[in-house]
Protein backbone atom coordinates (compact mmCIF):
# COMPACT_ATOMS: atom_id res chain seq x y z
CA UNK A 1 0.00 0.00 0.00
CA UNK A 2 1.49 3.56 -1.09
CA UNK A 3 1.98 5.97 1.53
CA UNK A 4 -0.91 8.35 0.08
CA UNK A 5 -3.59 5.49 0.66
CA UNK A 6 -5.37 5.16 4.23
CA UNK A 7 -5.18 2.13 5.61
CA UNK A 8 -8.14 -0.18 5.32
CA UNK A 9 -9.23 -1.56 8.73
CA UNK A 10 -12.21 -3.54 9.05
CA UNK A 11 -14.32 -5.21 12.58
CA UNK A 12 -13.75 -8.18 14.29
CA UNK A 13 -14.30 -10.79 14.06
CA UNK A 14 -14.21 -11.57 10.51
CA UNK A 15 -16.29 -14.94 9.53
CA UNK A 16 -15.06 -16.50 5.99
CA UNK A 17 -18.13 -19.03 4.99
CA UNK A 18 -18.61 -21.37 2.23
CA UNK A 19 -20.54 -19.32 -0.79
CA UNK A 20 -24.00 -19.16 -0.49
CA UNK A 21 -24.25 -20.71 -4.03
CA UNK A 22 -23.29 -23.94 -2.65
CA UNK A 23 -27.06 -24.34 -1.01
CA UNK A 24 -28.07 -25.22 -4.37
CA UNK A 25 -26.52 -28.76 -3.99
CA UNK A 26 -28.57 -28.99 -1.06
CA UNK A 27 -31.91 -28.55 -3.06
CA UNK A 28 -30.54 -30.71 -6.14
CA UNK A 29 -29.80 -33.91 -3.44
CA UNK A 30 -33.19 -32.61 -1.50
CA UNK A 31 -34.71 -33.25 -4.98
CA UNK A 32 -32.89 -36.66 -5.65
CA UNK A 33 -33.85 -37.42 -2.15
CA UNK A 34 -37.26 -36.79 -2.34
CA UNK A 35 -37.29 -38.96 -5.85
CA UNK A 36 -35.60 -42.12 -4.23
CA UNK A 37 -37.26 -41.99 -0.96
CA UNK A 38 -40.96 -42.46 -2.78
CA UNK A 39 -39.75 -45.64 -4.08
CA UNK A 40 -40.24 -47.01 -1.05
CA UNK A 41 -40.65 -44.45 2.14
CA UNK A 42 -39.90 -47.28 4.66
CA UNK A 43 -36.81 -48.51 3.71
CA UNK A 44 -35.44 -45.38 2.04
CA UNK A 45 -36.92 -43.08 4.17
CA UNK A 46 -33.76 -41.83 5.95
CA UNK A 47 -32.04 -40.83 2.66
CA UNK A 48 -34.35 -37.45 3.23
CA UNK A 49 -31.87 -37.12 6.02
CA UNK A 50 -28.92 -36.11 3.32
CA UNK A 51 -29.70 -32.63 2.76
CA UNK A 52 -30.35 -31.59 5.96
CA UNK A 53 -27.05 -33.00 7.29
CA UNK A 54 -25.31 -31.37 3.52
CA UNK A 55 -26.73 -28.34 4.80
CA UNK A 56 -25.78 -27.57 8.06
CA UNK A 57 -21.99 -28.96 7.09
CA UNK A 58 -22.13 -26.03 4.86
CA UNK A 59 -23.46 -24.02 7.49
CA UNK A 60 -21.19 -25.27 9.73
CA UNK A 61 -17.37 -25.19 8.43
CA UNK A 62 -16.38 -21.55 8.93
CA UNK A 63 -13.19 -19.84 9.40
CA UNK A 64 -13.34 -16.68 11.88
CA UNK A 65 -10.40 -14.02 12.06
CA UNK A 66 -9.95 -12.76 16.00
CA UNK A 67 -8.57 -10.55 17.85
CA UNK A 68 -6.87 -13.32 19.74
CA UNK A 69 -6.27 -14.96 16.21
CA UNK A 70 -7.87 -18.01 13.68
CA UNK A 71 -10.59 -20.09 15.14
CA UNK A 72 -11.46 -23.10 12.80
CA UNK A 73 -14.80 -24.68 12.79
CA UNK A 74 -14.83 -27.56 10.93
CA UNK A 75 -17.32 -31.01 10.86
CA UNK A 76 -16.35 -31.56 14.31
CA UNK A 77 -14.46 -30.06 15.89
CA UNK A 78 -13.51 -26.04 16.49
CA UNK A 79 -10.03 -25.31 17.23
CA UNK A 80 -8.36 -22.24 17.86
CA UNK A 81 -4.91 -21.06 16.94
CA UNK A 82 -3.57 -17.97 19.03
CA UNK A 83 -1.50 -15.99 16.69
CA UNK A 84 1.73 -16.44 18.38
CA UNK A 85 0.85 -20.21 17.30
CA UNK A 86 0.93 -19.55 13.54
CA UNK A 87 3.59 -19.92 11.39
CA UNK A 88 2.02 -18.49 7.94
CA UNK A 89 -0.47 -20.31 5.96
CA UNK A 90 -0.16 -23.18 2.95
CA UNK A 91 -1.86 -23.34 0.14
CA UNK A 92 -1.35 -26.89 -1.73
CA UNK A 93 -2.00 -27.58 -5.62
CA UNK A 94 -5.12 -29.67 -4.46
CA UNK A 95 -6.95 -29.22 -1.04
CA UNK A 96 -7.91 -26.61 1.02
CA UNK A 97 -5.87 -24.21 2.77
CA UNK A 98 -4.23 -24.81 5.72
CA UNK A 99 -2.50 -22.76 8.75
CA UNK A 100 0.92 -24.02 9.80
CA UNK A 101 1.68 -24.05 13.49
CA UNK A 102 4.98 -23.10 15.23
CA UNK A 103 5.49 -26.51 16.25
CA UNK A 104 4.92 -27.70 12.10
CA UNK A 105 1.04 -29.11 12.30
CA UNK A 106 -1.45 -28.14 9.95
CA UNK A 107 -4.86 -26.92 10.42
CA UNK A 108 -7.63 -27.32 7.37
CA UNK A 109 -8.88 -23.79 7.02
CA UNK A 110 -12.38 -24.26 5.60
CA UNK A 111 -13.81 -22.16 2.97
CA UNK A 112 -10.58 -20.01 2.63
CA UNK A 113 -8.93 -19.49 -0.62
CA UNK A 114 -6.02 -17.63 -2.41
CA UNK A 115 -8.51 -14.84 -3.19
CA UNK A 116 -9.10 -14.34 0.38
CA UNK A 117 -5.87 -13.01 1.38
CA UNK A 118 -6.46 -9.34 1.04
CA UNK A 119 -9.33 -10.11 3.64
CA UNK A 120 -7.43 -12.15 6.16
CA UNK A 121 -4.04 -9.53 5.60
CA UNK A 122 -6.41 -6.70 7.25
CA UNK A 123 -8.65 -8.90 9.50
CA UNK A 124 -5.12 -9.78 10.71
CA UNK A 125 -3.73 -6.42 11.10
CA UNK A 126 -0.76 -7.72 8.73
CA UNK A 127 0.43 -10.73 10.61
CA UNK A 128 -0.44 -12.67 7.77
CA UNK A 129 0.84 -10.96 4.71
CA UNK A 130 -0.67 -9.67 1.43
CA UNK A 131 0.94 -10.95 -1.43
CA UNK A 132 -1.50 -8.68 -3.85
CA UNK A 133 0.10 -5.17 -2.15
CA UNK A 134 1.63 -3.27 -4.17
CA UNK A 135 0.80 -5.08 -7.40
CA UNK A 136 -0.72 -2.19 -8.69
CA UNK A 137 2.59 -0.23 -8.10
CA UNK A 138 4.48 -2.51 -10.76
CA UNK A 139 2.18 -1.74 -13.89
Amino acid sequence: MSDTETSETVELPVTIRISGVAYLAVLLTALVAIVIAGINLVALGWVLLIPVALAYWIYRLRTVVTDDGLRVVSTLRTTDIAWSQLDGLQFPKWGPARAVRTDKSFVRLPAVGFGDLPLLSLASRGRIPDPFDGVDDLA
